[in-house]
């Protein structure tokens, strides 16, 4: 039988995904966030022309001939002189260099306009991005909400770091690398721990996937065609739909995904190196899906 082509592999992936409920999110806690809705200026900044150098503000017409000496006013200006090219005279400004018209002026919404769209929907907040909302004056924005992944791990054979294998044990470490490029891409996650290769314990781990509300459930290991690889038959007898399995990659043939109701199944291969490129190529790209209704500006895609 043909093995699947990796591209057809990652549409059946990110098939039929739709986006996260949004929820209102503090700026202190959007970082990496993927935004629900547009973000539009409750403000206009600047709110009135204003200076954008230490100076003095003058008619540019006064200055267009230098030395000047002007009387000290207020209205009408339309330029800035820099205080390092006048000299305080009394109540009066001798100016020594010319200023044009608008030098060193910050006209009233030169940065952005009340009402005006700068954050829009689908993109993923960077550190720029909320001190720009905040200059916008939202002290929250809408986000959907994380992406929960549950990492569970089979096989008599595992064993956990910090512990000394016995003869045929392997210390565990496929979850560690898992689970941290989950929450570099914004998710949060459960550590399901590692079950042994029982179909009973298998698919009561599954089955604490969907209790916690898991939106992505991670399997590592168990997917391949040994006597002890229970992954699928736990899944099905759960009520697995499966997509594919078995892929045109290597590392990686062995990857597996499917549905639980509503949530995605990603089975890795056991395999570290394997493991970990099946997550890039596949968990990675399925996060912002399941953030967004579509890529958007937000998608991050390795």
């Amino acid at each position: 039988m043909a093995l699947m082509p990796v591209a057809e592999a990652l549409s059946r992936v990110l098939a039929d995904t739709e986006p996260l409920a949004a929820e209102s999110t503090p700026l202190t806690e959007a970082h990496g966030r993927v935004l629900a809705a547009d973000v539009a200026a409750l403000r206009t900044q600047p709110p009135a022309d204003v200076s954008a150098m230490d100076g003095y503000a003058v008619r540019s017409a006064d200055v267009a001939r230098v030395p000047a000496k002007l009387k000290l006013v207020l209205p009408g200006a339309d330029a800035i002189v820099i205080q390092e090219n006048a000299v305080r005279d009394g109540d009066a400004v001798i100016v020594t260099t010319a200023s044009s018209k608008g030098k060193h002026v910050r006209v009233e919404g030169l940065d952005f306009k009340r009402g005006e769209v700068l954050l829009a929907k689908g993109h993923r907040l960077t550190d720029r991005d909320l001190a720009l909302a905040a200059a916008m004056n939202h002290p929250t924005v809408s986000v959907h909400r994380r992406p929960k992944v549950a990492v569970l791990a089979t096989g008599d054979e595992l064993i956990m770091p910090g512990t000394t294998p016995g003869f045929g044990e392997i210390v565990y470490s496929n979850g560690y690398a898992t689970m941290a490029l989950a929450r570099r891409e914004g998710c949060d996650v459960v550590d399901l721990g590692i079950v042994p290769d029982r179909l009973a314990q298998t698919a009561a781990g599954v089955r604490r996937a969907r209790e916690v509300g898991a939106d992505i459930l991670v399997t590592s290991g168990g997917a391949s065609v040994g006597d002890y690889d229970l992954v699928q038959e736990a899944l099905a007898a759960e009520g697995l739909a499966l997509s594919f399995w078995k892929v045109a990659l290597r590392p990686g043939r062995p990857m597996m995904h499917g549905r639980l109701g509503a949530t995605h199944v990603l089975g890795l291969p056991g395999n570290p190196v394997s493991a970990y490129v099946c997550a890039v190529l596949f968990l990675v790209p399925l996060r912002p899906q399941r953030c967004c209704a579509s890529t958007g500006t937000g998608a991050p895609r390795l």
